[in-house]
């Protein structure tokens, strides 16, 4: 059904000719994408770009790389798309065209339970004695930057660094998305991370595509029929709840 629609010079053409998927993601980003002890990618965002490559009847290629230079990569025509819990924003709409929302999430607090209880006593986050990190080129640096702006702010290219900052206590805070927040917080517990318990923003993240109206149209359908058949919800309640998976994070 593919092969035949897909008209000469268009991205999806492309696509099946080569016999190739390559999707950019950062690979740092549990529950939507996270190399596994046995340094294999795994995630959300992974199951669904397999699910996507099945339907086009192709190989799949990740290409993992730091959040920030997903999107150059797009534009330049290193990645076919993107899946890497990106959130749909104007700003990035201007680059590239999304599907979905396949999901919606929002910004949550990653902290240290005691360090945090003391924070809100006092000044509370906006502060600027209060150090608060969030991923480079992320819609949680711009929250940071909007509705805490009088903290310090840090930005790390990987969870990982950001995680061991505040562990060493060297940040205060870190903003990132819900899901990502209680997960690590419930992995972490015992060294006393906690999580916000609500998300803060409205977040609905996509797969960032180039401009190809074929490959938009086959993306969308692709979705509608995802959806509409229960794997994307299958694939929800997998990730986005803590389960066996989490023993398979290093």
């Amino acid at each position: 059904m593919v092969a035949t629609g897909a008209s000469a010079g268009s991205a999806l053409d492309r696509i099946i000719k080569k016999g190739e998927l390559a999707v950019g993601t950062s690979g740092t980003q549990p529950p939507m994408s996270a190399i596994n002890k046995k340094g294999e990618l795994m995630g959300m965002d992974v199951d669904l770009s397999k699910a996507m490559a099945d339907a086009m009847g192709v190989k799949l290629r990740f290409v993992q790389m730091p959040f920030a230079e997903l999107l150059p990569a797009l534009e330049a025509g290193k990645v076919d798309m993107v899946l890497s819990g990106m959130t749909i924003t104007a700003e990035r709409n201007k680059k590239a065209a999304f599907l979905g929302p396949y999901i919606v999430t929002g910004k949550g607090i990653l902290a240290i339970e005691t360090r945090f209880a003391a924070l809100k006593e006092a000044k509370g986050l906006d502060a600027p004695e209060v150090k608060v990190a969030a991923l480079k080129d992320s819609t949680s640096q711009k929250f940071a930057e909007t509705s805490i702006s009088k903290a310090k702010l840090t930005l790390f290219g990987s969870y990982d660094e950001a995680i061991d900052l505040l562990l060493k206590n060297k940040i205060d805070v870190i903003v990132a998305d819900f899901q990502f927040c209680a997960l690590t917080a419930y992995r972490h517990q015992k060294k006393g991370l906690i999580a916000g318990q609500s998300p803060l923003t409205f977040e609905p993240l996509g797969i960032a595509m180039p401009e190809d109206a074929l490959l938009i149209n086959w993306g969308q359908n692709f979705l509608n029929q995802y959806q509409g058949t229960g794997e994307l919800k299958k694939a929800s309640e997998k990730w986005l709840n803590p389960g066996s998976w989490i023993d398979e994070l290093p």
